[in-house]
């Protein structure tokens, strides 16, 4: 599994986003294995699809998911207290909550590939000491 955050769910869908969408999409096609998402990640993406796609966008979306192209994370209630944890330690960037989810995730599942277009994952730290391996 390798972590997906919100930028490249949008532009592996939107062709729109022009070099990013060709980027991604290259880099996709290089993966392994399956992505894995948070909540406050798909609910992002679903935001900007529907700004950017409308439905056709968003449905594309669900269609990775019924593929199992993407999984969605659940979190327990420790690490929803995790990615508080995390969104103070980190709140010069500031990390936001999609990015706390990922982090918490990947301690959690012991995961440290992440495609993201979000430079700050070259700061976060996991276990507030392993650095992630971001793709592209």
């Amino acid at each position: 599994m390798i972590l997906v955050d919100t930028g490249p769910l949008i532009a592996l869908i939107d062709k729109g986003q022009g070099d990013i969408h060709t980027q991604c999409v290259e880099a996709y096609q290089q993966l392994t294995g399956s992505l894995l998402t948070t909540w406050p990640c798909f609910t992002e993406a679903m935001y900007f699809l529907s700004e950017l796609r409308g439905w056709s966008g968003q449905h594309i979306l669900w269609q990775f998911l019924d593929r199992k192209a993407l999984h969605l994370y659940h979190p327990n209630e420790l690490e929803c207290k995790r990615m508080e944890v995390l969104m103070g330690k980190y709140q010069d960037i500031p990390m936001d909550l999609a990015d706390a989810s990922l982090v918490a995730a990947a301690e959690s599942q012991n995961l440290r590939r992440i495609f993201t277009l979000d430079s700050d994952f070259y700061v976060y730290r996991a276990n507030g000491k392993d650095a992630f391996e971001v793709i592209p």
